[in-house]
This record gives structure tokens, C-alpha cells and sequence, in this order.
């Protein structure tokens, strides 16, 4: 029992209902992945840049891209194929702890190896300079500097706290990626405003002073899985990822009414978004001149994934959070994304309480402004699996008259098991 137990006891917790999403099922079978990068090869400005004997890295973020391995595999073997040597490297700015070993165990995590690769897997902080922006120095991975080649791999999507020509996609790999901890630090030094123009700049530095051979763009669908794969020559990567970002964007998921009282997100994690939780989905964007996502009152945060390994950044958009979820917390693992973007607004611990049960007593008891008989609540599994999701009864009326939603089933009552945390199927 917590100290507020007693507190929010009176609290009810309304009936529910299944809400299904509707979004666009448009995958690419893995054989349709294979024949578009093999067909990728096969561009003239391409092809006459991969000759036998070439050390070709291979660049390797930290989110849940679909079809990841299976991607990072196939261009291993088809530089093999050629007679190249491939090599992955590492490149998530300050994930993984901000250490070498953290990164390498990041990529495990995915099923990327050199086990299940086949190649090796160079791991190091240590970057290198390669020329100047504006008042900066541009520097990227020693090891990507000295290869004969570089593929940039990387999905591109909305950024979760800054807009512009360019947000999460190549250029950023690029900058953020490949610059390391070190580059992710000057790309932050003067706040989100300007991330998406030092994106650009260290973007097109890095193309113009180093091997960079092509660039691959993964696009994701509501349910980030792959629905568009393009091969790009580097000289063209400044120019095609704009146009590319604005049809990810449309693609993207999203929860399709506009505001509710309360918002339980059930797990956030560095493999679901860069902050923890997508603010195109759930809202509260850390940059607080933008507004993205849904509008809700109180926001409830009840777990961390495993894959996350405690990082918890982007906690601080969360108003209440369970013990569960604090439990998994590992500070060492998180921290390092606070200094590296310069902002501790995604960094501050919610209040914490018990188990799921009484995190919505608490943000029933005390949510202004709302009817505390008939919450809007919304609970969501994390902010990527969002096709189904669990809405309080007091919004059915709303969900009948929003274009693709539709309730199933009739209103139940949550189920919790022995520690007081959510037992639903849905």
C-alpha cells in the first residue's frame, strides 16, 4: 500500500471498451525488400563505387526498424557477393549508455551480431574530424572515416521534438548516427530549433568529405512495418529525403480523436521511439512550441520494455508512473540521452504509485476540470502497437462518429491480476 492509497480509494474506475483502428495494410513481403535492394546495386552511381577488396561500413542505429536484420543481412551478403569486405558499426549518438559495449549489446538486441551477421561488428566512441560548419567542427566514427565506403541505413519519420526538411532519416544517421555522442552533442547545441538545419549542414558535410556510397530509406506504415524500401545515391540523399518525410508522415499512425481526459500508456522504451513514447502519438512534445498528438490531461506511464534495457527517457512527459515501471528504471542508462540533448524535460520521475489499478484512481482523483463519474480515458499498449486500443465507455459516442475507429464488443470491466496491474487482452 502507498501513501495515497487511502486518497484516491473513492475514485472509480470506468467500464471499457475494444476499440479497433483502422489503418492501411500495405507490407512488403521480405522477397519484395530483396529485389528492390538488389536492384539497388544495379544503379550506375551505385555499382561503379563497390569494387572487390573494399572495406564497406555499413551503419547501424538503435531503434525497432522492421525487418532490421533481415535487411542488414542481405546487404552483407550481397557486398560479399561483390567481394567486398562489410563491416557494422554502431550509430546511435548516446544510446547504449554512451559506451561501446552498450551500443554493440543495443544491435544485439535486434539479432544484429557478428554472429548472425557474418561480419564484424567494429564498436568504438572515438570520432574523428572531417571538416567544418558554420562555428562547428564536423566529426564522425574513426572507423566509418577510414573504410572505403559507407551505406546509410535508416528508417525516416516524424522526429518526436523538432520539425523541418529533415528529421529522423539519413541525414540524421549521418549526423547524430555517425558523428556519435560527440556529433549528437554539437547537433544539440542550440535546441531543437536549429536540429533540423544542423542536420542539413553535417548531413551534406559528411556526403561531400567522406565515402559515403548511398543512402537506404526504410518507410513504416501504422504498424512500422515496412511498406516502401528506396535506394539512394549519396549526392541525391539532400534533395529525395524531404519528399520521402512528407510520405512517411502521412503514412504514420496515429490515435484519431483529438483530446481525452486521461492517457495510459502501458510501455514506453527506445525501441518504440526516441522518446520513449512517439509525441505524434501520445502528445506533450518536449519542445513545447510544437503541438503534436493527442491532448489528454493526465498522462499514465505503467512499464518499460525489455528491450529498452531501463532507459526511460521521455519519462518526464508523464505525470504518474507504477512501481513496476520505476523498478526497471536504470538512471546510468538514461541519463546520458538528458546530457546529450541538453533538456531535462524528458528526464524528471512521475509520481509513482502501487500498480496499474491505482495509477487510474490517481489520475481520476485528480484530473481538473473533467466528469470524475464518466472519465474519457484512453489506455494503449505502447505508441507504435496502436490498431487496438482500450477506451472508456464514456467516449463511445465519439468513437462511433470518428471515421476509422469502430467499438467492439460491449463495455467490461478491467481485469487486474495479483499485484494490481492490467490482465486485459486487447
Amino acid at each position: 500500500m502507498s501513501g495515497i492509497t487511502n486518497l484516491v480509494k473513492h475514485a472509480n474506475i470506468p467500464k471499457f471498451v475494444n476499440v479497433l483502428q483502422d489503418f492501411l495494410h500495405n507490407d512488403l513481403t521480405q522477397n519484395q525488400i530483396a529485389e528492390i535492394l538488389d536492384k539497388g546495386f544495379e544503379i550506375p552511381q551505385i555499382k561503379e563505387k563497390i569494387k572487390p577488396g573494399m572495406r564497406i561500413c555499413i551503419t547501424c542505429g538503435s531503434r525497432g526498424v522492421s525487418n532490421y536484420a533481415f535487411i542488414v543481412k542481405f546487404l552483407v551478403d550481397k557486398l560479399k557477393l561483390i567481394g567486398a569486405n562489410p563491416f557494422l558499426i554502431p550509430t546511435m549518438g548516446s544510446h547504449g549508455g554512451a559506451v561501446a559495449e552498450g551500443q554493440k549489446e543495443v544491435l544485439e538486441s535486434f539479432g544484429i551480431s557478428e554472429k548472425t551477421m557474418g561480419c564484424p561488428v567494429v564498436s568504438n566512441m572515438e570520432t574523428v574530424f572531417i571538416g567544418h560548419a558554420e562555428d562547428f567542427d564536423v566529426c564522425i566514427d574513426k572507423n566509418a572515416a577510414s573504410a572505403d565506403g559507407i551505406i546509410v541505413l535508416n528508417r525516416i519519420k516524424a522526429h518526436t521534438s523538432f520539425q523541418g526538411e529533415y528529421e529522423s532519416g539519413l541525414m540524421k544517421m549521418m549526423t547524430i548516427g555517425l558523428g556519435k555522442q560527440y556529433g549528437a552533442y554539437i547537433c544539440h547545441a542550440k535546441g531543437d530549433d536549429f536540429m533540423s538545419h544542423r542536420i542539413s549542414l553535417i548531413g551534406n558535410e559528411v556526403i561531400n568529405k567522406t565515402n559515403v556510397i548511398m543512402g537506404i530509406a526504410l518507410l513504416e506504415n501504422a504498424f512500422d512495418h515496412t511498406y516502401k524500401v528506396e535506394v539512394i545515391p549519396a549526392i541525391d540523399i539532400p534533395k529525395r529525403e524531404p519528399e520521402l518525410l512528407k510520405e512517411a508522415k502521412a503514412a504514420m499512425g496515429r490515435i484519431k480523436v483529438p483530446a481525452c481526459d486521461i492517457l495510459m500508456t502501458q510501455k514506453i522504451g527506445k525501441n518504440y521511439s526516441g522518446s520513449g513514447a512517439d509525441p505524434n502519438v501520445v502528445g506533450r512534445c518536449g519542445n513545447t512550441k510544437l503541438k503534436m498528438g493527442i491532448e489528454s490531461k493526465i498522462m499514465i506511464v505503467t512499464d518499460i520494455s525489455d528491450e529498452s534495457n531501463g532507459n526511460a527517457t521521455g519519462m518526464g512527459k508523464f505525470d504518474i508512473g507504477t512501481q513496476r515501471f520505476y523498478k526497471k528504471l536504470n538512471l546510468d542508462n538514461t541519463y546520458p540521452n538528458c546530457i546529450t540533448d541538453r533538456s531535462f524535460v524528458g528526464y524528471k520521475i512521475p509520481v509513482i504509485v502501487d500498480n496499474d489499478q491505482e495509477s487510474l484512481r490517481t489520475a481520476i482523483a485528480t484530473c481538473m476540470g473533467i466528469d470524475a463519474d464518466r472519465p474519457r480515458i484512453i489506455i494503449i499498449k505502447n505508441s507504435l502497437e496502436i490498431e487496438n486500443i482500450l477506451v472508456s465507455e464514456a467516449m463511445i459516442d465519439e468513437i462511433n462518429n470518428t471515421p476509422g475507429m469502430k467499438v467492439l464488443g460491449e463495455p467490461f470491466e478491467l481485469k487486474y491480476d495479483d499485484e494490481g496491474n492490467l490482465a486485459v487482452e486487447y
